[in-house]
């Protein structure tokens, strides 16, 4: 299934076009013509079954045929995880963690980060490119990066956990993981999490972990830890 996307449809939607630089994908690249079926996600849970009624290529226009939804999640995994030095690495962790299932990403800035400074933008087109060609019908949030002092003010519902390297008495991620559980996990940069910013998560209930016994890359940790909570969910 080739999957498309438009944010502005529900449930009642009947009829709508795609923007022209979709349209111009969908008729030009991808040759679609009258009457052809494109199936639709608007990024939260739905899937449209669609027919093409205006092939143009500056406004492709489409009728809803059917519409399903898809499960919620049972469980809420939410990385902040701060930006690495080398943008490619940074957008590779945001294309897989999509793939595997992540509902929330927060890129935080902390005492030893070498990147101040990300490209939101990019980082949403990459989200949506991701969701698309992995048929995943829920758009991960992508919120504003933040400092770490910032994030750890904000509370989270469920499971607080941070990852980091210091040699300090942790618990294994998978010890701490429960399904169906909401799990906010903090990811430092290269240099690791200061030790002020480790005491700090500690003050405020965060539960220190280990990701395993080998030092992980920042986007590796992190896709480590995705992937550890999307496993525990789906095997049920």
């Amino acid at each position: 299934m080739q999957l498309f996307y438009n944010p502005n449809i529900n449930e009642t939607t009947e009829n709508f076009s795609f923007d022209k630089e979709e349209s111009k994908h969908i008729i030009k690249v991808l040759r679609k013509k009258d009457t052809d079926i494109l199936f639709v996600t608007n990024g939260l849970g739905l899937l449209f079954k669609t027919e093409i009624t205006l092939a143009s290529d500056n406004k492709c226009t489409v009728k809803i045929l059917s519409s399903e939804k898809a499960k919620p999640s049972k469980f809420h995994l939410h990385l902040a995880v701060a930006p690495t030095k080398m943008n490619d690495r940074f957008e590779w962790f945001l294309e897989k963690a999509t793939e595997i299932g992540i509902h929330e990403i927060t890129p935080i800035f902390c005492d030893r980060s070498e990147r101040k400074v990300v490209n939101s933008e990019r980082f949403d087109k990459i989200l949506l490119t991701a969701m698309k060609q992995s048929n995943v019908l829920f758009l991960p949030k992508l919120n504003n990066a933040i400092s770490f002092k910032e994030f750890i003010k904000q509370k989270n519902e469920g499971l607080q956990l941070i990852a980091h390297c210091e040699e300090t008495d942790k618990k294994s991620l998978k010890s701490v993981l429960n399904p169906n559980e909401n799990v906010t996990l903090l990811i430092g940069p290269e240099g690791d999490f200061s030790e002020k910013e480790i005491a700090l998560a500690l003050g405020n209930n965060y539960i220190p972990v280990s990701l395993g016994e080998t030092r992980l890359r920042t986007e590796t940790a992190a896709i480590v830890a995705c992937h550890s909570v999307v496993f525990v969910n789906e095997t049920l």
